[in-house]
């Protein structure tokens, strides 16, 4: 992994496909990695703020990922809780893709 200045390799754009998401552990902190059905990349906090479980188990649908435990919901695209049990809202972090591959600001 390559780690520039501030930005953190992640991983290859290919590695997630549309209305995927993958976890992302860095420097004992955990991300979810979340691919719109656009193409555009997103990252949150990896863990539900109601409980810790990670959100890229759950399901992406549209614009919210759904936590695979309770079921509460996040707009990825900003961290905002919209559905309960999910009341607190997730930190968001910028992204960029360079020459296929895509970091992480941390």
């Amino acid at each position: 992994m390559t780690k520039i200045g501030e930005w953190v390799e992640v991983c290859t754009s290919d590695a997630l496909a549309p209305e995927e998401a993958m976890r992302f552990d860095h420097g004992g902190r955990s991300f979810a990695i979340i691919r719109s059905l656009e193409g555009t990349f997103f990252a949150i906090d990896g863990h539900c703020s109601h409980e810790k479980v990670h959100l890229a188990d759950g399901i992406v649908d549209g614009n919210i990922i759904e936590c695979p435990k309770h079921f509460g919901t996040f707009d990825y695209r900003t961290g905002e809780a919209r559905a309960l049990p999910a009341c607190v809202d997730l930190r968001r972090y910028e992204i960029k893709v360079d020459s296929n591959v895509v970091f992480i600001k941390i």
